[in-house]
């Protein structure tokens, strides 16, 4: 496809792109799965455009500026986060006109060859719509999240409901406008193609969860240092689940699991997030008075890093409703930590399939607590968990960097 830079090189043309995102990506040097992916856009020449918004109460204007070889436009919109239901309800709809508006007095003379959007949410479609036919662009989705099936699965409401059927209009129309899919998976390649018939089979590839893994070294003072300063023992093996708390991560099966192994002094569970289910979680540690067990709000960043980096073995929960395949971005930190993985989830993601096959780690049905705990003593052999831990480090590297992503992208534009 033309290119409206005139400058080439080996990467092929160097092209313009617009990253549309509902997170606010303040920073492109802040690691994630955006941000390092963008980074790589960067670092090979491309012309990086990414709008984003800024909530209300931030009480800061709309901006256009250029920061670390990006240009960010920010868009001021109503809050949609630490707000009540109505408020974030009209504001996400509101988000498409405001970014619209945003793109068409900000950058308006930019011609773009590429958008790149993520789901959640599904409702970007108009400003997609407005670039694809203005610039003749390319559109490729990194679909994350499928709604609104996967709402239906946690019974927040039904399919035969108008909010369903609205929703389910709205992500029919997005995968309708995206010339690309890119999945996390396979079995989210195969979800789509089932569910969607008029999805082409040629436009949806697995482009996974992708991180630029930072070497970590496990160095024995700083883990001791960060154990004592959380009072967590040396001598067990230290499982942890850091992220979100919520109805996905069916907290009562952890719930299950964490007290049929109250009595289990070979492990300590470290649990440490926040999420709508939180309190549930903390009124349970609260009356069970478990001891080899803590859960933590938030901590300071660096010492959630330091402190996830110093367990031994990384947990996954999903809820066994799921019919769509989740796959947790939170599995790739625990890979780059060299750590390995003990996954309970429902039996529609693929994600326990990838883990087993890989060599570095478990999986059991997040209703199974006799498999749960049969995989969690087998992880206690310092011996195993060692071997897995370089298995995940080396599958990290060979199958889930920006790079790789980056690369399966940037295929359709050689």
């Amino acid at each position: 496809m033309p290119s409206h830079n005139a400058e080439t090189s080996d990467q092929g043309e160097k092209m313009n792109i617009l990253f549309l995102s509902i997170g606010r990506l303040n920073d492109l040097e802040f690691r994630g799965i955006y941000t390092d992916l963008l980074r790589q856009f960067r670092d090979k020449g491309h012309k990086v455009y990414v709008v984003s918004p800024r909530e209300k109460r931030l009480n800061k204007p709309t901006e256009y500026v250029n920061e670390n070889g990006v240009q960010f436009l920010r868009v001021r919109i109503g809050n949609i986060t630490k707000t009540n239901v109505i408020e974030k309800g009209i504001s996400t709809i509101m988000i498409e006109s405001l970014f619209l508006k945003a793109i068409k007095k900000h950058i308006k003379d930019i011609k773009f060859d590429l958008v790149i959007y993520s789901t959640p949410p599904i409702t970007f479609g108009k400003v997609i719509g407005y670039v694809k036919k203005r610039d003749n662009a390319k559109s490729y989705l990194l679909l994350k999240d499928i709604f609104p099936q996967n709402a239906v699965d946690l019974n927040m409401f039904s399919k035969n409901s108008l909010i369903y059927k609205y929703f389910r209009l709205k992500e029919k129309q997005l995968y309708a406008q995206s010339d690309f899919i890119g999945c996390m998976s396979q079995a989210n390649v195969d979800f789509v193609l089932k569910n969607n018939a008029e999805v082409p089979t040629d436009t949806v590839e697995v482009c996974p969860n992708s991180i630029e893994p930072l070497t970590i070294e496990k160095d024995e003072t700083k883990v001791r240092k960060i154990r004592q300063k959380y009072n967590i023992p040396f001598d067990k093996t230290v499982f942890v689940y850091g992220g979100n708390l919520g109805k996905p991560q069916g907290i009562d099966f952890l719930i299950k699991c964490l007290k049929a192994n109250k009595d289990n002094n070979q492990v300590y569970f470290v649990i440490a997030g926040s999420g709508t289910e939180f309190n549930k979680l903390k009124s349970f540690f609260n009356s069970e008075k478990l001891t080899n067990a803590q859960l933590f709000a938030q901590l300071p960043k660096d010492d959630y890093e330091l402190l996830a980096n110093s367990c031994d073995v990384g947990l996954i929960f999903l809820d066994k409703r799921f019919t769509i395949p989740n796959f947790p971005s939170r599995l790739l930190s625990y890979m780059q930590a060299s750590m390995p993985v003990l996954a309970a989830t429902d039996v529609n993601t693929d994600i326990g399939k990838v883990i087993e096959q890989g060599k570095f780690g478990f999986w059991c049905e997040s209703n199974n607590t006799e498999q749960f705990n049969k995989t969690l003593q087998q992880l206690c052999d310092k011996e195993l968990r060692k071997q897995m831990g370089v298995n995940a480090r080396r599958y990290l590297e060979e199958n889930y960097t920006s790079k790789h992503s980056y690369e399966i992208i940037m295929r359709h534009f050689k």
